[in-house]
């Protein structure tokens, strides 16, 4: 199985999010395109509660959604194929979907996203390792004191468990999920990570609290 990082952003860096409706459109999307059958234009939402549910259709699943993050201006998604081409097809209906959509609501035309989504494959095992965190982790872009996370050894994170609290509290990405608190589960397969990661909810603690182990030992040498 080969697994890929997909990731796109809004053209010009404008937000592709501007409401809740808007990231619950592209959660449904995330959903509804991921069939090998063209998609119905007109399907509306199905949530229950907080889930999308479609107990009656039957589908044929281009990917595997293995994790995933939306931000105000940029999407992350980890994906294997099911089908040969797939992965191109559904990013392809999902841009197109989501875009035609945005378009229509904000009565705008032209470009929505950058360029074509960017896809990374995750060739090596440190890579593997780190890549569900690095999605995950996005979102500490808005936690104050936390905005340069991805500089492990030089900001880093302050506080691994002000992190995790902001990360519970953030719902769009598959965390929630991940950890046991249902929030999008039709739209994605945690069992891979979960085989390979064991407590999803330990292991990205661990990586935080030695993270910020880290910082401190940092400040301790200077």
């Amino acid at each position: 199985m080969e697994l890929w990082h997909a990731l796109n952003r809004g053209v010009d860096g404008r937000d592709l999010f501007m409401e809740d409706h808007d990231y619950l459109r592209f959660i449904h999307d995330l959903y509804e395109f991921n069939d090998t059958t063209l998609a119905d234009s007109n399907v509306g939402y199905r949530f229950k509660s907080r889930d999308i549910v479609s107990p009656y259709i039957k589908k044929e699943r281009l990917v595997e959604i293995h994790g995933w993050c939306l931000m105000k201006n940029h999407y992350h998604l980890l994906l294997s194929e099911l089908v040969e081409g797939g992965l191109s097809l559904f990013l392809r209906k999902l841009n197109v979907g989501y875009a035609k959509s945005f378009n229509e609501k904000y009565e705008r035309v032209g470009t929505l996203f950058q360029s074509r989504t960017k896809k990374i494959l995750i060739e090596n095992e440190a890579h593997f390792n780190y890549i569900l965190h690095y999605i995950h982790l996005n979102p500490l872009d808005y936690l104050a004191g936390a905005e340069e996370w991805r500089e492990r050894n030089h900001a880093g994170i302050t506080s691994a468990k002000k992190a995790l609290d902001h990360l519970e509290g953030y719902r769009w990405s598959s965390y929630l999920d991940y950890v046991g608190k249902k929030n999008f589960p039709s739209v994605l397969t945690t069992s891979f990570f979960k085989d390979a990661l064991g407590d999803y909810f330990r292991s990205l603690s661990d990586y935080l609290s030695d993270a910020e182990a880290d910082l401190d030992q940092l400040r301790l040498e200077r």
